[in-house]
């Protein structure tokens, strides 16, 4: 029993002198004490043969101190001993070439590549060996010899590929690249990550030129399909994508999923006719019983919606044919909680694209009364009826909506929105006061947007009372944005022409002006409303709507105008200009992403 612990003491002991002994090897190693290490390395590696690590270590050392004489006696004593260990080959062609002795070297580096044997392991070591030298011809030639040693034609295809990417060859990167994929399915995402990362403008064009010769001569892969249609997504070509991922779910005979994703894709890009034609494909090809049908039809008809309320061009045989599929959706799947979501939509469709408020209202009265409907769109569906009942003109109607989500929702968004559309209502009638109180208090609101409007909106009250006796003028602008709101456009036109008759001084002017804007916008009148926005910016610059004309001017050139160029300019004029305006933030975030900032997987356009 002593002995055993003694033995045991002593082993222990002695592991922790080597372990100090190696430690302090490294020390010297890293330090540039070459010759203190090598006598170090020469020790452990006496204690311990087996080890690469203080044998290679010993003959590193050697080298930075110039034995080049010891190393290579070290180095050929070695291989008589293993002759089979090509990793020494590799050293010993490494002690030739730093005494510049290159053709010699290479004699030893192509016979460790000679003497490979039928070993994937060994193969890959003595091609990592070469990577670490940076010799990728020697490792391209080992990775090949080693294929033909193993009768494999493309098990090396990852290692030949990365290889190739090291050495800028695209074409053969792309090459090997789609042998590795073929060969080895786990490795598909790991190099879509790579060709996502290395390839640029013509390479996708490389790549794409690739795919399609290899479907020439093997049209039953499903893998070159996969990814043509991943590299048209790439390039934004989601029609092209489209007809690949359809011709996979018809091939395969699948359940519509890539299509659907696919349209989803098309949705955010704003690719909406791609998106409808991915959607519909679902429709028409799958049973009702599929679990993307009915999602298919509800984003379809989303999707067109879409394309009529974001500014596209449209004309008022779109919207009655729209209509009529909303309501050929809801005759075939009922009005119920399944279907409340186009309920609403469709809702939103007659009141402010077919001008039919009373069917609109009819239709989220009935809504809110279906067993079982979600809370929040309940909610959302009160929020917008008591619009319509405003829109209207009832506003009895509309504050009691309001109020009653505001009290179920109060520490929430919808009724922090709840109550600013009340406050705004108190403002559109001339209670100012209450108004203001009320602005005030959604200042602190947890939404951005309620908080700014809210405060716009308490710093317009305060300005514009706090210069007259009076609040008529005040009282008529209110009541022109209630009109617009109203879509009286032509009443609203009225009050202002008697406001600038009234009170043709007034500092009213540029809110007027800011006004018409939202108003020609509001009937996609685009180009009237950027004439507006310019002459504020141009006339107005030190008045409050300075800040918001610059913001919906350069948002009418991106979104309607067609002008990315000239937005870009407009939002960086603001951020700089305006750098106190609750726009500013939002203003840099849309101009980093016209230039381009966030195109990278995983931009964050908020830093």
């Amino acid at each position: 029993m002593k002995k055993t612990i003694i033995s045991g003491l002593l082993f222990f002991s002695l592991t922790i002198a080597f372990g100090q002994t190696s430690k302090l090897a490294m020390q010297y190693f890293e330090t540039g004490e070459f010759e203190k290490a090598a006598s170090l390395f020469k020790e452990l590696y006496n204690k311990d043969q087996r080890s690469s690590f203080y044998f290679d270590k010993y003959i590193e050392s050697l080298l930075a101190m110039e034995d080049y004489s010891t190393a290579e006696k070290i180095v050929r004593a070695r291989i008589k001993k293993e002759p089979q260990n090509l990793n020494l080959y590799v050293t010993q062609g490494k002690i030739l070439e730093a005494q510049f002795e290159t053709d010699e070297a290479e004699k030893w580096f192509q016979d460790a590549i000679k003497k490979l044997p039928p070993d994937r392991l060994t193969i890959v070591k003595l091609g990592n060996e070469f990577v670490q030298m940076n010799n990728f011809d020697l490792a391209i030639k080992t990775y090949e010899r080693g294929a033909k040693l193993l009768k494999d034609d493309i098990i090396f295809s990852y290692n030949l590929g990365d290889l190739y990417r090291r050495m800028h060859d695209t074409p053969n990167m792309i090459f090997f690249f789609l042998n590795a994929m073929e060969s080895e399915a786990a490795r598909t995402d790991n190099v879509k990550l790579l060709l996502q990362r290395y390839l640029d403008g013509d390479d996708w064009v490389e790549l794409q030129t690739q795919l399609y010769d290899r479907l020439q001569t093997n049209q039953e892969n499903v893998l070159y399909t996969e990814l043509l249609a991943w590299v048209f997504i790439q390039k934004k070509d989601f029609k092209n994508a489209l007809r690949q991922v359809r011709a996979i779910d018809m091939r395969l005979q699948e359940n519509g999923s890539r299509v659907f994703e696919l349209g989803a894709m098309a949705v955010n890009a704003k690719e909406y006719d791609v998106a409808i034609d991915a959607y519909d494909y679902i429709v028409k090809n799958k049973e009702k019983s599929s679990v993307f049908y009915l999602d298919a039809q509800k984003e379809s008809l989303d999707t067109k919606r879409k394309k009529i309320t974001e500014g596209f061009q449209f004309t008022s045989e779109d919207l009655v044919t729209l209509e009529s599929e909303y309501e050929k959706f809801l005759s075939e799947f009922g009005r119920n909680k399944v279907t409340a979501n186009i309920v609403y939509d469709l809702a939103s469709l007659e009141a402010f694209y077919l001008n039919n408020l009373p069917k609109a209202i009819d239709l989220l009265k009935e809504l809110i009364e279906f067993p079982g409907v979600n809370r929040y769109l309940k909610a959302r569906s009160k929020i917008q009826l008591g619009d319509y009942y405003l829109m209207m003109g009832e506003r009895w109607e509309s504050t009691l909506l309001y109020s009653q989500v505001d009290k179920e929702f109060k520490d929430d968004l919808l009724g922090q929105d709840a109550r600013f559309r009340n406050a705004k209502l108190s403002y559109f009638i001339g209670d100012f006061q209450w108004a203001q109180a009320q602005f005030d208090v959604l200042k602190a609101s947890t939404s951005k947007l309620i908080a700014n409007d809210a405060l716009d909106l308490s710093v317009f009250i305060m300005d514009n009372l706090g210069l007259d006796t009076t609040a008529v003028p005040l009282e008529l602008y209110a009541k022109a944005e209630l009109l617009v709101f109203q879509n009286r456009f032509e009443d609203a036109e009225e009050i202002w022409r008697t406001l600038n008759a009234q009170f043709p001084d007034h500092s009213l002017n540029d809110d007027i002006m800011y006004t018409k804007g939202r108003m020609y916008e509001k009937r996609h009148l685009y180009l009237e409303a950027a004439d507006m926005y310019e002459q504020i910016i141009e006339n107005y610059t030190d008045e409050i709507r300075a800040d918001n004309a610059l913001f919906a001017l350069a948002n009418l050139h991106e979104m309607y105008l067609g002008d990315k160029e000239l937005a870009k300019e407009l939002f960086e004029k603001l951020f700089i200009e305006f750098s106190n305006s609750t726009l500013a933030v939002e203003a840099r975030k849309r101009y980093r992403i016209l230039r381009g900032d966030f195109q990278e997987e995983g931009g964050d356009p908020a830093q």
